[in-house]
Order: structure tokens, then sequence, then C-alpha cells
């Protein structure tokens, strides 16, 4: 059974264009017993993805449902998100697959980027520069949905989005509102929902520029329009897509589909990601990021 003592057990993942890193840390180690984590990081890491059932942390029996069971429904009639889900780990946007549990991502195998976007994504350095994440920074709308659990809580006028990564949360109102004026740039942008339908839809704008799409490094600049639709046609499943609109980016429009799947059993738990990365910060064996001084 995986724990989650993250006061005691630190799970880091890089992957700078497909190479994975994955460093483990227990109690205050030695040097030599830092390094070889590493070793042993290509076996353990299918083990650490996989989200521990919390009937067997509890030791009860394990839920069953019926997947493809009736939409349930809110008070004014819109579909009811509400639930713990297991999303596709894709710390590759640009791949398509479906996993053995349902869940499944349908990516853009080429990304069409400007001058400026190659460029950031030619430039991205996780080991030389630091990545913002292993610094325990906001991960960013795309990038939160994976790999840990996800818990939704919804009622008529919004929609929250509780991420075991980080202990990280979004609450978004479904009321069709507008954009608000002079928000500050964030890490998730300022979203707002509306529906079509039965079809959620959230649009976030006004970003600070620095999360990736995914692990890899898939960029997107403070301009950018993302815009996500949400639809559960059954029981257990979402079909979740997502649109960016970021002309300084790429060159039209990207867009990837997804599947997550109800995990009644698990339950999102505490993360505190700087109790396990603080020492490895402070004495270099993971690189600080720090915000780029020339982002224009």
């Amino acid at each position: 059974m995986r724990s989650r003592n993250h006061k005691r057990l630190l799970l880091f993942l890089v992957v700078p264009k497909g190479l994975a890193l994955l460093l483990l840390q227990k109690g205050k180690p030695t040097m030599k017993n830092r390094l070889s984590p590493i070793v042993i990081a290509v076996v353990m890491l299918a083990i650490f993805l996989a989200p521990t059932p919390a009937a067997a942390q509890a030791g009860t029996a394990k839920k069953t449902i019926n997947t493809n069971g009736p939409t349930p429904r809110l008070p004014n009639g819109k579909p009811d998100f509400r639930g713990t889900w297991a999303r596709p780990y894709t710390p590759d946007i640009t791949k398509s697959f479906v996993n053995r549990d349902g869940t499944s991502n349908k990516g853009e195998a080429v990304l069409p980027f400007t001058a400026w976007g190659q460029k950031q994504w030619d430039d991205y350095n996780p080991t030389k520069n630091g990545d913002y994440a292993g610094s325990c920074m906001p991960f960013g709308w795309i990038r939160s949905f994976s790999p840990h659990p996800m818990q939704i809580v919804q009622n008529d006028e919004h929609i929250a989005f509780l991420f075991e990564q980080s202990t990280m949360f979004a609450v978004v109102p479904t009321d069709g509102r507008p954009h608000r004026e002079g928000y500050p740039p964030t890490w998730f942008g300022d979203t707002v929902g509306k529906w079509d339908g039965d079809t959620l839809i959230l649009e976030a704008v006004n970003f600070n520029g620095w999360a990736k799409l995914d692990t890899s490094g898939h960029p997107f600049s403070k301009d950018a329009k993302l815009t996500m639709t949400f639809k559960r046609p059954d029981l257990g499943h979402i079909q979740f897509t997502w649109g960016l609109d970021d002309p300084k980016t790429y060159t039209r429009p990207i867009k990837n589909e997804r599947v997550f799947v109800l995990t009644p059993d698990v339950e999102v738990m505490e993360y505190s990601c700087i109790e396990g990365n603080i020492d490895n910060l402070l004495t270099g064996v993971v690189t600080p990021w720090r915000p780029p001084e020339d982002q224009d």
C-alpha cells in the first residue's frame, strides 16, 4: 500500500521531454542514499502513481457502483460532477492512450509552435533552471489534473476542484458571470463558468505565464485563453476537453480530450509539498525555480 505521509516521503517527478527523474527522500538522508532511489525510479514509478483506495487504508469493504448508471443531477437539474475522479496521468499532452481503468487521453501529436513558442519549448530545462512544481508553486490548470486524486465539490452556483497534489484547490462560479476587472494574473488565471445544456464550460484568462501544460514543459503564455468543457454522460465517467487559444505560442488553437473515471474508494488526503522538498531545495538536490527575468 502506498503511503502518502509527505512529511516523511517526497515524491518529485520531472519529465523533461520524456526523461523521467524520480527522487525519493526519507528523513534527512546522506548524499549516498539520496542518489540510490534514482536506480529504482523506473520500477517504482507505476506503484507511486497509482492512487491507494480509501477502502484499503481503512480496511473497509470496497464500494461497488454501476458506472453506467444515470447521471446524478443538482437541484437546478444540471449534471452533478461531485465525486473523486481518476484522471489519465499525462506528462506529455501530445500522446494518445487508453488506460486499463478506462481513463484516456487524446492529444495532438505535433504542436504548431510559433517562433516564440518553439524557443520556450527548446529552452525548457528543469534540471538546470528548476521546475516550479518542484519548488511547490501551484501547478495551474491542465497540469493539475494528474497524477494524484482529485475531488469535485459542487452546488448550483459554484464548482470546486480539490487537488491532492500540493493540497491545491480552485473554486469557479458557474452562473455565467463575466471575468473580473483588475484581477491580478495568477497560476490558474481568472476562471468563470457557464452552462450549454448539460455541458459545463469553464473559461480561464489572465495567467501569470509561468505554468506549463504538462510535466514535459509544453508552454503557454500569459495572454492565452483556456476553455475547458465537462460532460457527465453517466454515473461513472466525465468527458473532459480543453482548448487553448494562444497566438503568441501556437499558430492555431490546440486541443485535448480526456476521460475521467469515478473512484468512490479513493479519498483526497493532505499533501504538504514543502515539508518534503525543503531540504532538497536548500541543499540544491532540487534546483530552486525562479520566475524568468526576461518574460515579456
